[in-house]
C-alpha cells in the first residue's frame, strides 16, 4: 500500500517530466548521436554504461533501436555504475537478468574503486583478445555510451589512469570532464586504457531520448539527475525522493543514530554529544553530522507518524512536516514555504545522489516467467 502512494506521488513528477515534452534533446545531443551511430560499426567493442539504480530506464536508447553489426550483442558489454549507491542484492539480480537477456557481459562498477576498475579492465581486455582472436599485438577500441549524468567520463578517467600505469606508460594523463551536472562531456575523445593489446576507449556524450518507453522512467531519471534539475520543480523531485525514503526500508537502520550520541531532535537545535564540531562549517551540509541530523529527523518523522502512509494525501502531509523539520536542520531561514524547498531540495538530493541517504535501487527486476506469459 504504501508502495502505490509512492507511485502516486511520482506522478506529478512524471507529468512534468511529459511537459517538457524531450526539451532536454536539443542540437548538441542530436548530433553527439549521429555521431555516436557513425561510430559504432567502427569499432571492436561497446560499452554500455547504465545507472545501477535505474538499470532498465537508463539503457542506451540508440542502441534500442539499432539493427546490424550489434546483432546479438556479442560486441557489448553492460556496466552498471553507481553500484555503491544502489542496493547490493538488488544489483546481483539485475546483472544475472541482464547477462541472461541479452547474452552479453554485464559488470557492476564503482567508479570510486580501484578493485572494481580493474575487474572492469579485465573484462574489457578478455573481450578484445577473443574479438581480435587471441592476437595481443592489435589495437582494440571500445566506445563508451550511456545517458547523461551517468558516469562515462569517471569511468574512462579511472581506466586511463589505473591501466597506464598497469602497463607502465608514460606521458601526460588525460582527463575527461566530471561533473554533477547532466550534458557537460560535449566532444568524442579517446584515452588509453591498457597495452599488450593496445586498448583505446572512447568517451561519448550522453543522449537521452526524447521519449521513454513507459510513464515511470521520467520521475526516476529526474532523481537520479540525467535531467537537469533546472527544467524541473525541486519541490516535485524531493516530494518523490521522501516518498522513496518513507516507503523503503533503508531509513530502519537510523535508529541507532538515538543511541549513538547525536541529540537532534525535532524542534530543537543541532547538538552532538562527544563532538565539539571543530572545524565543521555550519553551512557544509556534507559535514558527518549533518547527514546525521537529516537521517535522524527523517527517521523520527516516520516513525511518530499517526497517519496512513498508504494514502497518497496522508503521505504529502508527512513530507511537508518533514521538510519544515529539515527547515532547521539545514539552517533555512525564509518567510515562504515555496522559498524554504529550493535549498532544502538541493541539499536533499545532494546528498541522495553521493549515497549520504542510503543505497536505493528504484526499479526491480522483471519477473521472467510474467513476461515469458506475455
Amino acid at each position: 500500500m504504501t508502495a502505490a502512494a509512492a507511485e502516486a506521488v511520482s506522478r506529478r513528477l512524471g507529468a512534468a517530466v511529459r511537459d517538457l515534452s524531450g526539451s532536454w534533446y536539443g542540437r548538441h545531443m542530436a548530433a553527439a548521436e549521429r555521431a555516436i551511430r557513425a561510430r559504432l560499426p567502427l569499432v571492436d567493442l561497446v560499452l554500455e554504461v547504465r545507472d545501477a539504480r535505474v538499470p532498465d530506464s537508463s539503457s542506451f536508447e540508440p542502441l534500442r533501436r539499432r539493427r546490424g553489426p550489434l546483432d546479438p550483442d556479442r560486441r557489448r558489454v553492460v556496466l552498471l555504475n553507481k553500484a555503491d549507491l544502489a542496493d547490493p542484492s538488488e544489483t546481483e539480480e539485475w546483472v544475472a537478468y541482464i547477462k541472461k537477456q541479452t547474452s552479453c557481459p554485464c559488470v557492476a562498477v564503482n567508479s570510486h574503486s580501484r578493485e572494481s576498475i580493474k575487474e572492469l579492465l579485465n573484462v574489457v581486455q578478455t573481450r578484445i583478445r577473443e574479438i581480435k582472436h587471441g592476437e595481443n599485438n592489435c589495437t582494440g577500441t571500445a566506445l563508451l555510451v550511456g545517458i547523461p549524468n551517468v558516469g562515462k567520463s569517471a569511468i574512462v578517467n579511472a581506466m586511463h589512469q589505473i591501466g597506464r600505469i598497469a602497463a607502465a606508460e608514460k606521458g601526460k594523463l588525460k582527463h575527461a570532464i566530471v561533473s554533477s551536472h547532466p550534458g557537460e562531456t560535449r566532444d568524442i575523445s579517446g584515452y588509453k586504457v591498457a597495452s599488450h593489446p593496445n586498448i583505446y576507449v572512447l568517451d561519448t556524450p550522453g543522449v537521452l531520448s526524447p521519449r521513454f518507453k513507459d510513464d515511470g522512467s521520467g520521475p526516476r531519471l529526474a532523481l537520479t539527475g540525467a535531467i537537469k534539475d533546472s527544467l524541473l520543480e525541486d519541490y516535485d523531485i524531493v516530494q518523490f525522493l521522501l516518498a522513496i525514503v518513507n516507503s523503503g526500508k533503508e531509513y530502519r537502520k537510523w535508529d541507532k543514530l538515538n543511541k549513538a550520541g547525536d541529540t537532534f531532535s525535532c524542534g530543537n537545535t543541532i547538538t552532538s554529544r562527544g563532538h565539539n564540531n571543530k572545524g565543521q562549517h555550519a553551512s557544509d551540509h556534507t559535514q558527518d553530522f549533518f547527514v546525521k541530523a537529516v537521517r535522524q529527523v527523517l527517521f523520527e518523522t516516520v516513525s511518530r507518524f499517526n497517519g496512513d502512509l498508504g494514502h497518497v494525501d496522508e503521505l504529502r502531509r508527512l513530507i511537508g512536516h518533514q521538510l519544515v523539520n529539515l527547515q532547521e536542520v539545514f539552517k533555512v531561514s525564509t518567510e515562504s514555504s515555496k522559498d524554504m524547498c529550493k535549498p532544502i531540495a538541493l541539499k536533499l538530493l545532494n546528498l541522495y545522489r553521493t549515497g549520504r541517504l542510503g543505497h536505493y535501487t528504484l526499479e526491480n527486476v522483471p519477473d521472467v516467467r510474467q513476461e515469458v506469459v506475455a
